[in-house]
């Protein structure tokens, strides 16, 4: 391989990882730590594409070779000028191509021994998908199931408090998995940067030690748990959490609260359900809205909506889950019963988890 190419496995070699492709691009999705200095914005792009197709190549290739000096003398007063002599950046783009090449090009002539990422983010993004099938397979999962409200992502948080491995998919999707789980304020990632987000995770953890994650569905609002992932999650080992319901109906109150002030979202929420349910019903829940009588709603959502979807969904998903809820009896090791979901009752779940896994092993 030239001088000016580099795989990547040698990332760790260079002082800096450059990403000249446009905003949209990197905001899809890039490898972490990278900066963004695009040689050609997201309207250029377009614009010297739309050239290439309707004019002709040599045309677009005058025009996008102005844009891209243009650009590359920008940076270089913005960003470059302070860099040392011994300075080493490596830089990418699409495939490690033209626009990676000119700017690689140019440190080089300064004389900064840059170089080009070997196949650019194709790369990048082959490596990410070849490990999230690979990875999963080394890691034994326990898998934190309940209903809806017995406060599994805050478990899973106490958990990481007490040392332990845990993937909180649910924070790394930026969605609470059903359909209110929707977070006003916070888009969710793309695929692709969701997908970068899991391996980092994956890449920290020791495979000799057990990793604590939530029962979820395959999709998580728009985004889709990749398959070598989620087929080893429900192999895993379900610790359930039995929470009364009058404690779920309180958590959910407090850990929902943003829904009370925005009833049209909620509304908009609640409408997606209408297919599964009754225009009787979903006229009463529009009602309890308008008359702000959450618990009353709350109620009735996990009575008649979440609690027969989750015991369907939970039988069918996750292989130990049906063992463990037909022969197990209430205060066995797996099953972890509770009327208290508050900031101190979900921290005493997470010691008894602990201390039943402690004592299984021991």
């Amino acid at each position: 391989m030239s001088a000016d190419r580099t795989p990547l496995a040698d990332l760790a070699d260079f002082d800096e990882i450059i990403d000249v492709r446009s905003p949209a691009e990197f905001a899809d999705d890039h490898i972490p730590g990278a900066i963004n200095c695009p040689v050609l914005d997201d309207a250029q792009r377009i614009e010297v594409g739309t050239i290439y197709k309707q004019v002709s190549p040599f045309e677009a290739r005058k025009v996008g070779a102005a844009l891209v000096s243009e650009n590359i003398g920008r940076h270089l007063r913005e960003h470059f000028l302070t860099k040392a002599r011994d300075w080493k950046p490596l830089i990418y783009c699409w495939r490690g191509g033209n626009r990676s090449g000119s700017l690689t090009t140019v440190f080089r002539t300064i004389g900064w021994k840059a170089s080009q990422l070997d196949g650019g983010y194709k790369t990048w993004r082959s490596h990410v998908v070849a490990q999230l099938m690979r990875l999963p397979q080394s890691f034994n999962f326990r898998v934190i199931c309940g209903a809806t409200g017995s406060g599994k992502t805050r478990i899973l948080q106490a958990l990481t408090a007490r040392g332990e491995q845990v993937l909180d998919l649910e924070t790394l999707a930026s969605h609470k998995g059903s359909v209110l789980g929707v977070l006003p304020g916070q888009p969710q990632p793309s695929q692709k940067w969701f997908e970068t987000l899991l391996l980092l995770e994956l890449e920290r953890f020791d495979p000799a030690r057990p990793v604590f994650v939530e029962a979820e569905s395959r999709k998580i609002g728009r985004l889709q748990v990749p398959d070598a992932l989620i087929e080893r999650i429900r192999a895993g080992e379900c610790l359930s959490i039995d929470a009364t319901l009058a404690a779920r109906v309180t958590f959910l109150l407090a850990d929902y609260d943003y829904f009370l002030g925005m009833p049209d979202l909620l509304n908009e929420r609640l409408d997606i359900l209408r297919s599964l349910h009754s225009a009787e019903t979903m006229k009463r829940w529009r009602d309890m809205v308008a008359a702000a009588e959450w618990p009353a709603l709350v109620r009735e959502l996990l009575e008649q909506h979440y609690d027969p979807l989750y015991h369907r969904s939970q039988a069918r998903n996750f292989s130990d889950y049906g063992a463990l809820n037909d022969t197990l009896p209430a205060g066995d090791p797996a099953i972890f019963s509770t009327d208290d979901l508050s900031a101190s009752g979900i921290a005493d779940i997470a010691a008894r988890i602990i201390h039943s896994r402690t004592a299984q092993t021991a």
